[in-house]
C-alpha cells in the first residue's frame, strides 16, 4: 500500500493473521519478479540500511524502501535490517526495533514481517559464526516484535513446529518464550533491554497520555487522538491509557463519561487498544476503585455502570474482569476526616522530611485525625512509605522513625500495609526497587515492634487470597520474612538505611547502652518522666528497649529497693506503651540470665529479682508463666535444704 511520507509513520493494529503453515511463507514470494532485480533488491537493502544506522532518518528509509517498489522481497529487509544490528552495537538494536515498528503494515506488509522474522530463526546457526551471542539477541529482537505487536504471539509455536529440533533458531523461540516473556513486567523490560534509546520514560509517558486525553475532551477529534497514541510507540503501556480514561470519566461523569467510552469502544474496533491491554487497564482500576472513592464518594457504582455498558457494546469482556467485590464498611464520620487527610497528609509528610521534627509531625496528624480514624491512618501510613520510597534512604529512615513514633494500633497499620500491596504492581512501573524497598519497610516495622511477627503472616495469607504468587506485593512479604530470619537481622534491618533518622551513620550498640545508662542517670537524680521517655522515644531503636529495662532493673536491684523512682519510669513507660510486653520481658531475662554475676556484689539479687518479678507479674508486665529459672538451669536449692543433706 503506497502512502505519503511521514516522520513517524502509524502503525496499524488490526488483529495479525499469521501464515498457517511454514510453506505458506514460502508461497509469499510474488513468481514475477526477476533473480536480477532480487540481487538488485538485496544491494539497495543493505545501502539503505547502513544509511539508516547512519542518520536515523526513519521517514527517509520509509521512501527510499517504498520507492524499491517491491514489497514481495521486503522481507529481505527484515531479515538484513535484524541481523546488520545484531552484529553493532544497543543504539544500532534499538534503532532496528524502532524501525520495523515504524514501517509495520504501512510500508511492510505483516506476511513479509512474518517470513522475515522466520527466515532468522532458520538463518540463526550461520548468524551464531560471527555472532556468538545471537541466539540471545535475536530472542530480544522476537520478544520485542510481539511485545510492538508486529508478530502474533502465535509465531511462536507455528515457527518453531518448523525448525529441527536442538537448532540455535528452536533455542531463540525457546528463549524468547520463557526468558523473556514469561517474565513479570516483560514489556517494560524488553522495551528498555537496549536503553530505550527512541522512547520515553515512564513518567513522560504519563503525562503525554493526560495531554492527550484532555485534549481529546476538549477537541473532540478521535483520529487525531488516536494519532498521538500510536506515535507514543508504547503499546505494552497502553493500559495506562485505558485506566486513565476511565477515571476521567468517573471524576467529570455527564458528557465527558459518553465521550470517554466512545473513545474507548473505538479504540478498541479500531485495533489502537488491544484487548488485553484493555481488560489489563480496567483491572488497575478495580484494583484502585477504592482510592478514588475518597474523592468521588460513588466511583464504586460508576465504574460497576461503566463496566456493564462497555460489556453489552461488545467491547470488554467483563469475563476476564477481576471481581469488583463488595463495598468496604466504614463509618461515616470517616468520609470527612480521610478527605481532609489527603489533602493535608502531603504537606505534614515533606515539612517532617525538611525539618526532622517528629513531635510536630505526630502532633499535626493527631490534630487531623482526633477520632483515630482506621481508614485516615491506614491512608498516612501509604502516603508517607510511597513518599519515602521516591527518595534517599535518609527518608526512608525517617519514615520508619515516625512510623515507630506514631504508635498506631498495630491494625490500622497493617490495613496501611494492606494498601501499600494493592498498590505495588501499578508503583513498580516508577520504582523498580519497590519489591526490595517495600520488603525492607515490612521486617523494619516487625523489628521496630510497629506490628507483630503474626500481624506479617496474617498479611501473607490475606495477600495469597488476592495477588498472583508473583506480584510485587507478595514478593515483598516472602522477602520481609526471609529478612527477619536471617542472623542478627534486627541490627543489620536496623542499619539498612544508616539508622538514626537523621541520615547519619548508625550507633553502635556500645553507643546506644551509653545513652541508656545516662538518660536512667538523669532521670535517677531528679529529672522529669516524660523527659526521659522522650529521650527513650528518641532513641529510635524500640527493639533495643529491653536494654532500659536491664539497666533499670539491675540499679533497682543494686540499691535494694531504696529507690522507686525507676520503678515508676518502667511503670510509666508501659503504660504509655512505649516498652512492649515482648521488650519488657526480654529485659527480665537478660537480669535473669546475669543474676549469678550480680549477687557477687548482691548476695540477695536472685530473691530481689524473684520479688519484683511477682510485682510485674501483678502489674501485667509479665505473663504469669515468666521464670527466672532459664532452659536448663537448675533451680537454686534453699539454704536449709542444702545444709540438711
Amino acid at each position: 500500500m503506497e502512502s505519503s511520507p511521514k516522520s513517524s509513520v502509524p502503525r496499524a493494529h488490526a488483529p495479525i493473521k499469521c501464515p498457517s503453515t511454514c510453506e505458506d511463507v514460502d508461497q509469499l514470494r510474488t513468481p514475477s519478479v526477476s533473480s536480477q532485480e532480487f540481487i538488485d533488491f538485496k544491494r539497495k537493502a543493505t545501502t539503505i540500511v547502513e544509511e539508516y544506522f547512519s542518520t536515523d532518518d526513519v521517514a527517509a528509509t520509509a521512501n527510499e524502501l517504498r520507492e524499491l517498489r517491491v514489497p514481495c522481497y521486503h522481507y529481505y529487509f527484515v531479515k538484513k535490517l535484524v541481523s546488520v544490528a545484531m552484529d553493532r552495537h544497543d543504539r544500532e538494536k534499538e534503532m532496528a526495533a524502532v524501525l520495523l515498528s515504524s514501517l509495520y503494515n504501512d510500508v511492510i506488509d505483516r506476511p513479509q514481517v512474518y517470513k522475515g522474522f522466520c527466515k532468522l530463526t532458520e538463518s540463526c546457526d550461520d548468524l551464531s559464526v560471527d555472532t556468538p551471542d545471537a541466539v540471545d539477541i535475536l530472542a530480544v529482537f522476537v520478544a520485542r516484535a510481539i511485545i510492538d505487536d508486529i508478530l502474533p504471539p502465535a509465531f511462536l509455536a507455528k515457527q518453531l513446529s518448523c525448525l529441527p529440533d536442538g537448532c540455535k533458531g528452536a533455542q531463540v523461540i525457546h528463549r524468547a518464550d520463557k526468558s523473556y516473556l514469561s517474565a513479570p513486567h516483560h514489556g517494560e523490560i524488553i522495551l528498555q533491554r537496549w536503553g530505550g534509546s527512541k522512547n520515553i520514560t515512564v513518567e513522560e509517558a504519563k503525562a503525554k497520555i493526560v495531554d492527550i486525553l484532555e485534549e481529546y475532551l476538549a477537541a473532540g477529534d478521535t483520529a487525531e487522538a488516536f494519532r498521538c497514541i500510536r506515535d507514543l510507540k508504547i503499546p505494552f503501556f497502553h493500559h495506562d491509557v485505558v485506566k486513565r480514561a476511565v477515571v476521567l470519566a468517573i471524576e467529570r461523569g455527564g458528557a465527558a463519561e459518553g465521550h470517554i467510552l466512545d473513545f474507548l469502544k473505538s479504540a478498541s474496533r479500531e485495533g489502537v487498544i488491544n484487548e488485553s491491554q484493555m481488560i489489563k487497564g480496567f483491572n488497575r482500576m478495580i484494583d484502585s476503585v477504592d482510592d478514588l472513592t475518597l474523592d468521588v464518594p460513588n466511583a464504586r457504582c460508576l465504574l460497576k455502570s461503566i463496566i456493564l455498558k462497555a460489556s453489552s457494546e461488545g467491547w470488554l469482556c467483563a469475563s476476564s474482569l477481576k471481581p469488583l467485590g463488595p463495598e468496604p464498611k466504614k463509618a461515616a464520620e470517616d468520609d470527612a476526616a480521610v478527605k481532609k487527610l489527603k489533602a493535608k497528609a502531603v504537606s505534614i509528610i515533606q515539612e517532617y522530611f525538611l525539618t526532622g521534627d517528629i513531635i510536630e509531625s505526630v502532633s499535626r496528624l493527631e490534630a487531623e485525625n482526633r477520632s483515630c480514624s482506621p481508614s485516615v491512618n491506614a491512608i498516612f501510613v501509604k502516603k508517607l512509605i510511597i513518599a519515602a520510597m521516591d527518595r534517599k534512604n535518609r527518608e526512608k529512615e525517617m519514615a520508619s522513625v515516625l512510623l515507630c513514633s506514631l504508635c498506631m494500633p498495630p491494625e490500622h497499620v497493617v490495613a496501611g500495609f494492606h494498601l501499600l500491596i494493592d498498590a505495588a504492581e501499578d508503583a513498580a512501573l516508577d520504582n523498580p526497587a519497590i519489591v526490595e524497598d517495600l520488603a525492607m519497610f515490612f521486617a523494619r516495622s516487625v523489628v521496630d515492634e510497629v506490628i507483630a511477627p503474626s500481624d506479617l503472616e496474617a498479611m501473607e495469607e490475606e495477600a495469597s487470597r488476592r495477588k498472583a504468587v508473583g506480584s510485587p506485593g507478595m514478593l515483598a512479604l516472602r522477602n520481609a520474612h526471609a529478612l527477619l530470619g536471617a542472623k542478627l537481622s534486627a541490627e543489620r534491618i536496623l542499619r539498612c538505611w544508616g539508622g538514626g533518622g537523621t541520615g547519619k551513620a548508625g550507633w553502635e550498640l556500645s553507643e546506644v547502652k551509653e545513652k541508656v545508662s545516662k538518660l536512667l542517670q538523669e532521670y535517677d537524680c531528679g529529672g522529669g518522666v516524660r523527659e526521659a521517655c522522650r529521650c527513650i522515644k528518641e532513641l529510635g531503636m524500640p527493639f533495643f528497649h529491653h536494654e532500659v529495662v536491664k539497666k533499670a532493673l539491675v540499679s533497682i536491684i543494686e540499691k535494694r529497693g531504696k529507690d522507686e523512682r525507676l520503678w515508676g519510669l518502667l511503670d510509666e513507660c508501659y503504660s504509655r506503651g512505649l516498652i512492649t510486653p515482648n521488650q519488657m520481658t526480654k529485659g527480665f531475662e537478660r537480669v535473669a540470665d546475669c543474676v549469678d554475676d550480680l549477687a557477687l556484689d548482691v548476695p540477695d539479687a536472685r530473691e530481689q529479682l524473684r520479688c519484683y518479678v511477682e510485682r510485674a507479674k501483678k502489674g501485667g508486665w509479665l505473663d504469669a508463666s515468666f521464670s527466672i529459672t532459664r532452659p536448663g538451669q537448675q533451680a537454686p536449692v534453699p539454704d536449709g535444704i542444702a545444709a540438711s543433706s
